[in-house]
């Protein structure tokens, strides 16, 4: 083995696969959203605009099963054939009952979100069960750090909406035929998943730590955290409808684009380094290289936006946004911060935190408190950026104290 890999840590070795899989995805569900747009118009493609946000609060519970599934793998590998036997037996029973629970309230999903097509608001519950069932397979891929099979299973979650959506658009374009397409389309990565894990695996050993019950608690835990950041993340927009008027939420919300490209660009760095920060000795090494990677990453962008930024308006909107060109380098900064904070609770997340999650809420408290009382695009986004950057420094400081010396593996029962 060569210098430079043996000076690489364990969990990036072999994970090229994983950013370049997570940069297809992205791009492919992009280019659908834009495309969507375009052959939609702004009264269709409104609606299935607000049934993707749905999908995206939905999505949770997937990314919470997920994680569960990959801490566990990776804390206690020995039980890795009863966690994902036990995994996958919660996995479909939660697809199922936020499927039933979907069908129930279609309805009220109608009502709120003004689609007067019942048929179009089911269509979120079916789409919902192969979301969640996703979470629970590409836990166990990212338990087992088998990075090739989980890239194509990122690769399937973007690749077919992209093709089969735009297609029945271009044929017929209505949010019916758009949300079929996503309907479709999700159960890619699900057939994916089942290829990768159907081989049979020796049981090994057993532990009533990974019983449904214990798991259940776990991905509920998860998934309240992750919805946590996620509300973080994007409760700034509506505050920005209620205290701005409609011209300047625009721009900011034009703004918040590249906020959301600099937020996902390092996510595949989440991705590998999850598996190392739930493995006790692992996680303080894993945690602050992560962290400095994800950083470096951000301070590109920062850059871009920067000398850049008339390049960077392209992306953001065109010159309809001008007004907040000189601004750009600020909301890349924004989107540095939550990159690096959304790193933070996955760590807190890995070591099963409890009360670090508090202070996640406690931002968002103050976030909401301070910007209704702002009255300009510029005091909204300093308190945005100021907001995470004090919870980022919060979160840095506690995570590291507690991770401060690596603790012994947990033995098994």
């Amino acid at each position: 083995m060569s210098k430079s890999k043996r000076s690489m840590p364990k969990w990036l070795l072999g994970g090229g696969s994983i950013a370049v899989a997570m940069g297809v995805m992205n791009v492919a569900t992009y280019g659908f959203t834009m495309i969507a747009a375009r052959l939609l118009g702004p009264q269709a493609y409104g609606a299935l605009a607000s049934l993707m946000a749905t999908l995206l609060v939905i999505s949770v519970l997937q990314l919470g099963l997920q994680a569960t599934a990959a801490r566990r793998i990776s804390a206690e590998p020995d039980h890795v054939g009863q966690i994902e036997h036990t995994i996958m037996r919660v996995t479909y029973r939660a697809a199922l009952a936020v499927g039933v629970l979907l069908v129930v309230l279609t309805p009220l999903v109608n009502y709120v979100l003004k689609l007067d097509n019942l048929v179009v608001a089911a269509l979120v519950s079916v789409a919902a069960i192969p979301m969640t069932v996703m979470g629970g397979q590409a836990g166990i891929l990212q338990g087992e750090r088998r990075w090739m099979p989980l890239a194509l299973v990122y690769i399937a979650n973007g690749v077919p909406r992209l093709l089969i959506g735009v297609a029945l658009i271009a044929w017929e374009p209505s949010e019916l035929n758009a949300m079929l397409g996503v309907v479709i389309g999700q159960f890619a990565p699900v057939v994916v998943g089942w290829l990768a894990l159907r081989q049979v695996r020796r049981p090994g050993q057993r532990s009533d730590h990974h019983a449904a019950r214990p798991m259940v608690r776990e991905a509920i835990h998860n998934s309240q955290a992750l919805f946590a950041f996620f509300a973080l993340s994007n409760v700034d927009i509506v505050v920005a409808r209620n205290v701005l008027d409609s011209h300047d939420a625009g721009l900011y919300a034009g703004g918040l684009i590249l906020t959301k490209a600099v937020l996902f660009l390092p996510q595949f760095v989440v991705v590998l380094a999850f598996p190392a920060m739930a493995s006790a000795s692992e996680r303080r090494r894993a945690l602050t290289r992560s962290l400095s990677l994800v950083a470096g990453l951000g301070a590109v962008a920062i850059l871009g936006a920067l000398v850049l930024s008339s390049l960077a308006m392209i992306f953001v909107g065109g010159d309809d946004y001008s007004e907040i060109q000189s601004k750009l380098w600020l909301f890349a900064i924004l989107g540095t911060a939550l990159s690096m904070l959304q790193l933070l609770v996955y760590s807190v997340l890995a070591r099963q935190g409890q009360r670090s999650i508090y202070l996640v809420w406690a931002a968002l408290v103050v976030l909401v408190g301070l910007g209704m009382t702002v009255s300009s695009l510029e005091g909204l986004l300093a308190v945005v950026v100021a907001t995470d950057a004090v919870l980022l420094a919060v979160l840095f400081a506690l995570s590291l104290y507690l991770v401060r010396t690596p603790a012994a593996e947990p033995s098994p029962v």
